[in-house]
């Protein structure tokens, strides 16, 4: 489920559509996270969909840890890719602000997280920053990813948190934790997985 101060909105021409804050966001807010309205699809069953079908359900995928495509129903599906995102994802099935992100910005996502199964050429190149995201990217750059998140996990308890109550049961006390300092951080290269 996306944060509610957001919506969807024709970016550009080259971009299209994306999500923005419709409100100040800080940072350390959840700013997206998987809910039980996702569908988590088998590979098998989407490779059985006529292509028309497959298609479609693809654009809006992404690889669970698992293996399975999860299929992102709300305005998520929308996040689109920058190589220096303000929404960094987390071991816990959320992503989160990794910084303050203001009213009118675009929100986005790294897609280095989503286990990609062919490498994903950037729409938009600035100076530095990646033009190609690869499958295996989350080996390359999870500590960097880990040391944004744990930055923003120390805002955690000081925002308002309207996603809160959608964190998973099993990842509840662990992220609490981790947000009062008392554990570290679960490294996000756990989301990783490796199709063989």
């Amino acid at each position: 489920m996306i944060h509610p101060h957001t919506e969807l909105k024709k970016i550009n021409e080259t971009i299209g559509y994306g999500v923005v804050a419709t409100q100040f966001i800080p940072k350390g807010t959840i700013v997206w996270i998987l809910d039980n309205l996702t569908q988590k699809l088998d590979e098998s069953y989407v490779n059985s969909l006529d292509e028309f079908t497959k298609k479609e359900v693809l654009k809006y995928c992404y690889r669970y840890k698992t293996g399975q495509l999860a299929l992102v129903w709300d305005l998520g599906r929308f996040l689109n890719h920058h190589s220096d995102p303000n929404c960094i994802t987390t071991a816990y099935d959320f992503e989160i602000a990794a910084r303050d992100i203001y009213p009118e910005e675009e929100i986005t996502i790294d897609y280095g997280t989503l286990n990609l199964d062919e490498p994903f050429e950037c729409l938009r190149s600035e100076e530095g920053l990646r033009t190609k995201i690869m499958p295996d990217d989350i080996l390359n750059f999870y500590s960097e990813w880990d040391q944004k998140a744990a930055e923003a996990m120390q805002y955690f308890n000081q925002v308002e948190q309207p996603l809160k109550p959608l964190i998973d049961e099993k990842y509840k006390d662990k992220v609490m934790a981790v947000a009062a300092g008392i554990q570290t951080l679960d490294s996000s290269i756990s989301i990783y997985y490796q199709k063989s």
